[in-house]
């Protein structure tokens, strides 16, 4: 298993952007995600400037990764 990088909810949402998510409406401080193909799911960013650890690894399980192919995704 990876280390967890450092990053934000902007960070988060632009790998998710690369894998078939876009930002469906935003709540409050939170940013919410829909997959354009199925299956639709959804995820839920907090917009903050640093993500807590295990807030990321919820949003990189829930949408289906691993710890490897996320570090991929935001570089």
């Amino acid at each position: 298993m990876g280390r967890l990088p450092v990053v934000s909810g902007k960070d988060i949402c632009n790998a998710l952007h690369k894998i078939g998510y876009f930002i469906d409406h935003q709540t409050g401080s939170h940013i919410i995600l829909r997959m354009k193909n199925p299956p639709y799911r959804r995820l839920t960013v907090p917009n903050r400037k640093e993500i807590a650890k295990g807030t990321l690894r919820a949003v990189i399980r829930q949408a289906g990764l691993t710890i490897e192919e996320f570090v991929n995704l935001i570089k």
